[in-house]
């Protein structure tokens, strides 16, 4: 995947498809220290140890659809070239928890990407989840939550075309002024 919000977007549908109510997604950059670490964590279903130990393997997939799931593998392959790793921790019925490091000046490490345009689309698309997004740069922090969004919203869906957008921009420059 060219950028890793693409990486971000196929972890989180993991999440979601494992019946998570709340995810979040935290994003760590600090150039100091050179390092970029991507977390999301997930009160899911979770995994077995034996389904642990497989997911790294991209022909296993629990999904019928399919008969490989490259999300993993790939994110993890990308953090390896990027002298990085990535460690996933998980319990049954308690959830999941993939944390990805990557060496920030790596030259083989990908961008960002749209992470504004990943969020917004993630909450858009399944409004009956529960999204915290936290980035830290060098110090300073910007918290996205849909709870406290829902509750701004009075009533009003936030997957309605206009808010979707809004929350796009408002991301998108609480980035930049980050």
């Amino acid at each position: 995947m060219k950028d890793l919000s693409l990486h971000i977007m196929d972890i989180v549908q993991n999440s979601i498809e494992a019946g998570a109510g709340l995810i979040m997604l935290i994003i760590e950059e600090d150039i100091q220290k050179n390092m970029v670490m991507i977390t999301v964590e997930d009160n899911g279903r979770g995994m077995t140890q034996e389904v642990l130990e497989r997911v790294v393997d991209p022909y296993y997939t629990s999904r019928k659809t399919r008969k490989v799931g490259l999300g993993i593998p790939l994110f993890m392959q990308t953090a390896r070239q990027s002298g990085g790793e990535l460690i996933i921790d998980s319990r049954p019925g308690k959830g999941t928890k993939v944390v990805a490091r990557f060496q920030h000046d790596h030259i083989d490490r990908p961008v960002l990407g749209d992470i504004a345009g990943v969020v917004s689309l993630l909450v858009g698309s399944n409004p009956e989840k529960d999204f915290i997004y936290k980035h830290y740069l060098n110090g300073n922090e910007y918290i996205f939550d849909t709870r406290e969004v829902k509750d701004a919203l009075d009533g009003m869906p936030i997957n309605e075309l206009p808010v979707i957008k809004y929350l796009k921009e408002m991301i998108h420059e609480n980035l930049t002024n980050l």
